[in-house]
């Protein structure tokens, strides 16, 4: 019986993919690039649509066809589900407050119901449906991909090339004078294995928290889910590899610092990187890539301002590499589907002014020319976009000194006494009203005396008040999130 319903559902897939009704969306990004906001608020736009909902950019809504969309149990029982209620609850909660990021990977269906008015479809019945499956999982486990590629050689030279370099040499010297001191030949003490691989993580949690960089090697070291403690989480580039013989090295007892350390690298690269990519990766059709161009661009020349850019760059370039692009026919769709649309959306467009936003989209564009230019060439579809998940302020006109701005007015934690910061409203709370002119959004990559200007203001704002959960939330441009990514299955 198990056997017929597997055989069952296997055929609705395949049908389903024939006449185009099912997408394998994939949410990518790093941590504070708003993925789980982005998927509250996709989800909301949907199960909402038609209860004050601005969806008009969005065809199906647009030219009446979009029925209803409603949560359905996802076909893959054994990932945790995507937790709408919660993050949805975080939202409309007083005071509220943003959802908790992801920890793990988590999925969420959606079925979406319309009325075909040009495909086959309109022949065979009044209504169709469209199947949404959703995957979201940390950003910075897809950084791991590009290690399936290199060595236990490769990757520590790769490493010990960031961590000898501006701003992660300040940090790292410490680390490595150890592991340099260490015999790579002697009998490995995994008592001093454990303490130098908690350190190593030490330094990643550091780059990413406290630096803001974004290449951050092996990402599961800090969010490393069910994996906490186990042994395969401790190991660490090593040094001047390319200093010991080539024979010695291969010929390395596996009970040598060197040797625990390459099996160890082996073993994380098979049973935790390569399922992952095998379980996940092979099967999405449409990709978004959500990225915070704005948090890098606070940074001054001496916190490492540029070098934070450039390592976002390089962390979204290791990305994109690991997935499969190409144009999704019918034969590829049932067989080996592939990514045939990409949207890169700069996020958090809320907390700049409206004509910002073209700046933003024009430096994200720089941003990843390499990446575009690569994937181009696959001739699949991309478009880039300013967008707020969940719009948090509210923008208007305020004079100061003589001078009109565009402002930004919404709600933070703290006071802020930054010079641009035209009016300040207590309230009873901590939340504190703030009315800003946050700066300008450079329109291409900031050149050396931008980050000596230390000239942008941007700030993190709080969930605006008074938000429900059966509303549409608030929102920039998720329409046209919709419509590049659903509305042609739609039609």
């Amino acid at each position: 019986m198990k056997r017929l319903d597997k055989l069952k559902n296997k055929a609705g897939e395949i049908l389903n993919r024939t006449f185009d009704q099912h997408i394998n969306l994939a949410v990518t990004g790093l941590s504070r690039s708003g993925k789980t906001a982005f998927i509250t608020s996709l989800v909301n736009q949907l199960i909402t649509e038609g209860n004050g909902s601005k969806l008009s950019f969005f065809d199906p809504v647009h030219n009446g066809n979009f029925i209803a969309a409603k949560r359905v149990p996802q076909k893959n029982l054994t990932i945790p589900r995507f937790d709408y209620d919660k993050a949805i609850t975080s939202l409309t909660n007083e005071p509220p407050t943003w959802p908790e990021p992801t920890h793990g990977i988590s999925e969420l269906r959606l079925a979406i119901r319309y009325q075909p008015q040009k495909s086959l479809l309109k022949y065979a019945a009044d209504m169709a449906t469209l199947t949404l499956d959703i995957t979201d999982y940390p950003g910075e486990w897809l950084l791991d991909l590009p290690m399936l590629k290199q060595t236990y050689e490769q990757w520590s030279e790769q490493t010990q090339a960031l961590l000898t370099a501006s701003p992660r040499m300040e940090f790292s010297q410490d680390f490595l004078t150890k592991v340099a001191n260490i015999d790579p030949f002697d009998e490995a003490d995994e008592e001093l294995l454990a303490q130098l691989s908690k350190e190593y993580t030490d330094l990643l949690y550091t780059f990413r928290y406290q630096l803001g960089l974004s290449v951050i090697q092996p990402g599961r070291f800090i969010l490393p889910a069910e994996l906490a403690g186990a042994p395969i989480l401790e190991f660490f580039p090593f040094p001047n590899l390319t200093n010991i013989d080539g024979n010695d090295y291969q010929n390395a007892s596996d009970n040598s610092f060197i040797g625990m350390l390459r099996a160890r690298f082996i073993e994380y690269k098979e049973e935790v990187v390569k399922k992952f990519y095998r379980q996940h990766f092979l099967r999405f059709d449409r990709q978004i890539v959500l990225a915070d161009c704005l948090t890098p661009l606070n940074s001054c020349s001496k916190n490492g301002g540029a070098e934070g850019f450039a390592d976002l760059q390089l962390a979204i370039d290791m990305i994109l590499e690991s997935y499969g692009y190409g144009k999704s026919g019918l034969f590829s769709r049932l067989f080996s589907p592939k990514i045939d649309k990409l949207l890169f959306a700069a996020t958090k467009a809320d907390h700049v002014t409206g004509e910002q936003h073209a700046p933003m989209v024009s430096l994200f564009n720089e941003l990843i020319f390499q990446s575009k230019h690569n994937i181009n060439f696959e001739a699949i579809e991309m478009k880039t976009l300013a967008i707020a998940s969940v719009k948090s302020t509210t923008s208007g006109k305020s004079h100061h000194k003589g001078q009109q701005f565009s402002v930004i007015q919404g709600y933070t934690d703290q006071i802020n006494t930054n010079q641009s910061s035209l009016k300040s409203e207590a309230t009873p709370t901590t939340r504190e009203k703030i009315t800003v002119f946050p700066g300008s959004v450079p329109e291409h990559l900031p050149k050396p005396e931008f980050w000596q200007a230390c000239a942008f203001n941007f700030i993190n704002f709080l969930p605006m008040s008074g938000l429900k959960k059966n509303q549409p939330l608030p929102h920039i441009r998720m329409d046209q999130v919709l419509q590049f990514l659903l509305a042609d299955k739609m039609i």
